[in-house]
């Protein structure tokens, strides 16, 4: 069987302002409103062909996993990455976890942030390259482009090794139009990033041409804690040199193949494609959220508050989130990257202020801030809680909206008291109070909090204890 490596690291900066580091783009209900991640479990559910998968990401982003493959019904092994390391110190971890539990087994390795919508055309074309990683091959699946795209890494094929596969000749790196439309001419293909090697072939190619990265990895496979996931050893992990699998291996070895895939595929990395992908009306358009639209033709527009209006443009790209506004043509979309470096660079510039930022426990979101007070919404997921905590510089006033609340509350340990809250009532927590709430029912629960204080950062909190293993202060 073949163990599915998904990789869930990416920022996805060019789908801003929607992608944010709490809900990065593999998390985003895009596609029908189903996230890519969610799809990508569903994709290697086949249990004739796929191992249960093995599913990396950041440790900041545990339980959007852990929720999605609930909901799909899909049981993963997760290995926690303290820090992003970009997909070669990913892939030497997950190699290493594997080989060690099967030194002979075949790992295919897939980003959390694709779409394929043939599942049975992308099962069929990995089967297919079972015979080349047999022979110690590391297959890439090539897509054959549709246009002359800048944005995409590009393969030549070379020597012919069999009826599906062929050697690499090589790699090309993101041409402009002129190189990518003499490329296609050629019969070269764009690079999906989706490879099949066996996890013993994955590290001695790492070990001869990364060797400082397999190192690193194995170093923080074996000092790593397992809770239920795997989190890899910090310090061994974050020494590891930042690239990407392409560069450090693929790009050197001998033994890369490419077949060309027969399935659908889209990396879904700018506005423009998901534009593509989406459901369109008559003139073109396709429209999330509160939006209205007139005259306006092949344009994508979505909304997650504020209502948008947009009247007598063409082929634009208009994203609304709570904090945030996108305006672009669709031929411009792929340069969002550099205008969220822009932003980013800003000193001026706060992004997330009023994002939802997802936590273990649920999410909460900022409504409205002055200098010594906050408003926020907090919603807390059945059976979820908060850490006991205290704050030293703020006091906060919760009332609930909805559910059932448990709240602890008092000004030591010895003190503290428990009373559940219904919806309309209220408690205040005093500064330096010790304090928590639950869910311990089974619909979610909402409640307004009110902070007043100096200083009303996220830093300022100390636990004493915590359900989901986060750091004490």
């Amino acid at each position: 069987m073949i163990i599915p490596v998904i990789l869930c690291g990416g920022a996805g900066t060019r789908l801003w302002p929607a992608s944010r580091a709490d809900t990065p783009k593999p998390f985003l209900p895009l596609v029908d409103g189903v996230s890519t991640f969610a799809m990508t479990l569903s994709r290697v559910a086949d249990r004739t062909l796929f191992a249960p998968p093995v599913v990396v990401a950041s440790a900041a982003h545990r339980h959007l996993v852990e929720a999605a493959a609930a909901a799909v019904g899909t049981n993963t092994r997760l290995v926690l990455e303290p820090a992003p390391r970009d997909t070669a110190p990913a892939v030497a971890a997950a190699a290493a976890m594997v080989a060690a539990a099967d030194p002979g087994a075949t790992m295919l390795v897939l980003p959390a942030d694709h779409l394929i919508r043939d599942g049975g055309a992308f099962a069929a074309t990995i089967a297919s390259a079972s015979p080349a990683v047999e022979r110690g091959r590391i297959v890439v699946f090539g897509i054959k482009p549709d246009r002359p795209a800048t944005s995409y890494g590009y393969i030549a094929p070379g020597e012919t090794l069999d009826n599906t596969t062929s050697a690499v000749a090589r790699f090309v790196e993101k041409p402009d139009a002129a190189a990518a439309a003499r490329l296609i001419a050629e019969g070269c293909l764009w690079n999906s990033g989706i490879f099949l090697m066996r996890s013993a072939t994955a590290i001695a190619e790492l070990d001869r041409y990364a060797g400082a990265i397999a190192d690193a990895a194995r170093t923080a496979v074996i000092g790593a804690l397992d809770d239920g996931a795997v989190h890899l050893a910090a310090a061994p992990f974050l020494a590891a040199p930042r690239i990407s699998f392409d560069y450090a291996v693929m790009e050197k070895t001998a033994v890369a193949a490419v077949i060309a895939a027969r399935f659908d595929w889209s990396d879904l990395g700018t506005w423009s494609a998901v534009w593509e992908i989406a459901r369109k009306d008559a003139a073109g358009n396709a429209a999330a959220g509160d939006a209205v639209l007139i005259d306006t033709r092949g344009s994508y527009v979505s909304t997650t508050r504020p209502k948008v209006g947009v009247v007598g443009l063409d082929d634009v790209v208009v994203v609304a989130s709570d904090d945030a506004v996108l305006v672009t043509d669709r031929q411009h979309s792929d340069a969002v990257k550099a205008l969220v470096t822009e932003i980013e660079a800003a000193p001026e510039a706060v992004i997330g202020d009023f994002v939802r930022h997802y936590r273990p426990w649920g999410h909460y979101q900022s409504l409205a801030l002055g200098e010594r007070h906050q408003v926020k919404r907090l919603v807390v997921v059945p059976g979820g809680r908060l850490s006991l905590q205290r704050h030293a510089r703020r006091a906060e006033h919760w009332t609930v909206v909805e559910g059932v609340a448990e709240v602890t509350v008092g000004m030591t340990m010895a003190s503290l008291a428990v009373k559940t809250l219904a919806v309309g009532e209220s408690i205040h927590v005093p500064r330096g109070a010790v304090h928590r709430i639950a869910n311990r029912g089974t619909v979610p629960l909402a409640l307004i909090e009110v902070q007043t204080g100096d200083y009303l950062g996220e830093d300022d909190i100390e636990r004493f204890e915590d359900d989901y293993g986060r750091t004490p202060a």
